[in-house]
């Protein structure tokens, strides 16, 4: 049986392998398993958080790109084999394994593309619900800030504009193996009742980030590149900074933005 120092962590694939059980235990009971039958588990190493969901009454699924500890997971987790897919989960269609059908995210995410994993949530939103896992600390506070703070940006907007966002605890470096540089914080996203937008959901997207990328102007500055009209502007909402609206504001101002282009 390979023992758990077998899988070596690697620096260019971001690895921290958890090695608490409490802490791994604590995330996988985070998921309500309400909504759906299916989780699927980003990274998951040699299996710390994935013997915890395996005792659940779920389907899991796991996806992780090293070979290595894939050959480990396929050895030590004889009934998960078949749902075991060693692909990169930005680059693969999840339809191929979930068709059409709901299912929840859960990990212990790599630092470097934690960011770009909660964008794709959020482009298959549809299927959904429910998303737990583990970031670096800043950016599982910055998701989950609120307007008016200094760390509220685009990933804090687009994020709770379709689910309600709780950090929910903190995790030392000590409890990994290599431990990080920084302490890591696990968060919860639970899907909005109504994840759908009253305005145009592209243009949104795009009046965030186009907003935020000059976060210390005002939006009649930052969003210039719009080509927005003078009597647009004129609206008192274009003398605010962007970091100063709440998504509902957000929505109120791209809905502004999208009847002045019409």
């Amino acid at each position: 049986m390979p023992n758990q120092h077998q899988v070596k962590a690697k620096k260019h694939l971001g690895q921290h392998f958890l090695k608490d059980e409490n802490i791994a235990k604590k995330i996988a009971d985070t998921l309500s398993l309400k909504g759906y039958n299916d989780v699927l588990e980003i990274g998951p190493g040699m299996g710390v958080l994935t013997k915890y969901l395996l005792k659940k009454n779920i389907t899991t699924h796991v996806i992780e790109i090293d070979t290595e500890s894939v050959e480990y997971l396929k050895n030590n987790y004889l009934n998960l084999a078949d749902r075991i897919y060693e692909k990169d989960f930005l680059k693969y269609d999840l339809t191929e394994i979930f068709k059409d059908k709901p299912f929840a995210i859960i990990g212990n995410f790599p630092y470097n593309i934690s960011s770009q994993i909660i964008f794709k949530t959020l482009e298959m939103r549809h299927q959904i619900p429910e998303f737990s896992g583990m970031f670096q600390k800043e950016v599982a506070q910055r998701i989950c800030s609120k307007e008016g703070s200094k760390v509220y940006g685009i990933l804090s907007v687009l994020t709770q504009a379709f689910y309600d966002a709780d950090y929910l605890f903190t995790v030392p470096p000590s409890v990994f193996n290599p431990p990080p540089k920084v302490d890591s914080g696990v968060l919860l996203l639970t899907r909005k009742a109504n994840y759908t937008l009253p305005c145009n959901e592209s243009l949104f997207f795009k009046v965030v980030k186009t907003g935020f990328q000059q976060r210390r102007k005002t939006l009649r500055n930052s969003l210039k590149a719009l080509n927005l009209s003078d009597n647009l502007k004129a609206n008192t909402i274009f003398g605010q900074r962007p970091e100063q609206l709440s998504v509902s504001a957000f929505i109120e101002l791209t809905s502004l933005i999208e009847k002045d282009k019409n």
